[in-house]
């Protein structure tokens, strides 16, 4: 009645591999299910960059001089991931850390402004301003 220890070795490997094969085939749905307001925004995302450059195909974006289909695009990704900060804080039934967004944001945003404003002048208010909230959630997290 004992079992061979190769085979029990074996059939453990078998079951755990059973087991991530379902982990893997459910992971997009579970996802999708538990965080359906990350994949909406990165949903609206990949659509708005289609629409921006189907409108730089079309020529649509020529009465805007400043304002390149890639820094359009970014700056509408900017807000989206604010957009999605801001629902995120908003309902209690989809608040999660909102760091990373807001950091990835900022970013969009200093990318889309840089062919509108310099360089120079972009990057240290980003950096400050990402610095400065960094500080105070710090801060407002660890009070007793």
């Amino acid at each position: 009645m004992t079992q061979d220890p190769e085979v029990r070795v074996r059939s453990e490997k078998d079951e755990k591999q059973e087991k991530q094969e379902e982990k893997e085939e459910k992971s997009w749905d579970e996802k999708w299910r538990r965080d359906p307001l990350n994949a909406a925004a990165w949903a609206l995302i990949l659509m708005w960059a289609g629409v921006v450059l189907l409108a730089e195909n079309f020529n649509l974006l020529d009465w805007v001089p400043l304002l390149e289909g890639w820094s359009l695009f970014f700056l509408g990704a900017g807000g989206i991931l604010i957009l999605e900060v801001i629902l995120r804080l908003l309902f209690p039934a989809y608040r999660q850390p909102v760091t990373g967004n807001l950091i990835l944001a900022a970013v969009f945003l200093a990318i889309g402004l840089g062919s509108i404003v310099d360089w120079r002048c972009i990057a240290p208010v980003i950096l400050i301003a990402i610095g400065a909230y960094l500080l105070i959630t710090g801060f407002l997290r660890h009070r007793p």
